[in-house]
């Protein structure tokens, strides 16, 4: 599930300072925030800001290739985990979860791209063709409502993935909005509570604090 990044295949020596660059980068935006420079990133990962921009064009490539990385690691296991799975609701749930971990925890990387429709696109990619399997799966076995439609997916991610602006990095607050999200596209609603409230963080960007 690799984002829309074309590489050509680095030496060695290549490879390792890209990976260097992308290690620095998932620190630097975590520890200072999304408007770090590329010139910290660089000094991060002791590279030459040269170094840097031979491998990436601007912020925007850098960012996609590290919640690339992010993605294989934690997303894609889940995934094949999902599509193994007997019931593919619970896995398309769990794929799902496994998203807005990986959104939360790198909160600071979707903050530092404007283009958030377009990074939406770069990160998914072949990602929804596998939702998209799952989704039939599961209106087949009548645990997913069948009106829904891979737009409707697609649309619901946008909305769960915007969560995150309205949250300190790093938490689970998701966990209520994507309990809802499933109560919405399950035939049946789970019996299970809500996941605990969690109040918006106050800040300039979301006003007053809300309970």
């Amino acid at each position: 599930m690799s984002l829309a990044v074309a590489r050509k295949p680095l030496r060695a020596d290549a490879a390792r300072n890209v990976d260097k660059i992308i290690t620095a980068a998932r620190q630097c935006f975590r520890e200072f925030g999304p408007e770090v420079p590329l010139q910290t990133i660089a000094a991060t990962a002791g590279v030459g800001p040269a170094t840097l921009f031979r491998n990436f064009a601007d912020k925007e490539e850098l960012v996609l290739a590290a919640l690339n990385r992010q993605l294989r690691l934690t997303v894609d296991p889940v995934m094949d985990g999902a599509l193994a799975d007997i019931d593919a609701a619970a896995g398309l749930i769990r794929v799902l979860e496994a998203l807005m971990a990986a959104a939360s925890a790198d909160a600071n990387l979707l903050g530092a791209v404007a283009g958030r429709r377009q990074l939406l696109t770069g990160i998914t990619g072949s990602l929804m063709e596998s939702m998209s399997v799952l989704l039939v799966r599961g209106q087949g076995q009548g645990n997913l409502r069948a009106d829904i439609s891979m737009t409707d997916m697609f649309r619901l991610l946008a909305m769960l993935i915007s969560v995150v602006d309205t949250m300190e990095p790093g938490s689970d607050a998701w966990r209520r909005p994507l309990a809802l999200v499933e109560d919405a596209i399950r035939t049946v609603r789970p019996s299970r509570p809500l996941p605990a409230h969690v109040p918006v963080p106050h800040s300039p960007a979301v006003g007053p604090q809300l309970d």
